[in-house]
């Protein structure tokens, strides 16, 4: 997954999750008043009103396990990501763990 996106350049992931695009991460199409405007990793995505962090990881593709998750610029507790909610205008930052010697 790449850190950032130029606004010219709509980036797609798994499950349809898209940056810069009116679409779901879900697959399906939506309506504006249906979603809500967030960055993540510095890339502007819309995603349905009312997901959770922890499904938003899901439908990246990304093993929640293996990620620390900042939102504005706090810290979120791996064991609330099914909790705490996505709301209009959040910017994530999304790190993975890489393992190494």
């Amino acid at each position: 997954m790449q850190t950032s996106a130029a606004a010219s350049t709509p980036q797609t992931f798994a499950g349809g999750f898209a940056l810069l695009r009116p679409r779901s991460y879900f697959g399906r199409v939506m309506e504006l008043q249906e979603s809500i405007a967030i960055h993540v990793n510095g890339g502007l995505a819309r995603v349905p009103v009312g997901v959770t962090i922890a499904e938003m990881l899901g439908e990246l593709g990304i093993d929640p396990r293996k990620v620390a998750v900042e939102r504005n610029l706090a810290i979120v507790p791996r064991s609330s990501f099914g909790e705490v909610r996505v709301e209009e205008g959040d910017q994530y930052e999304v790190v993975h763990f890489v393992g190494g010697g």
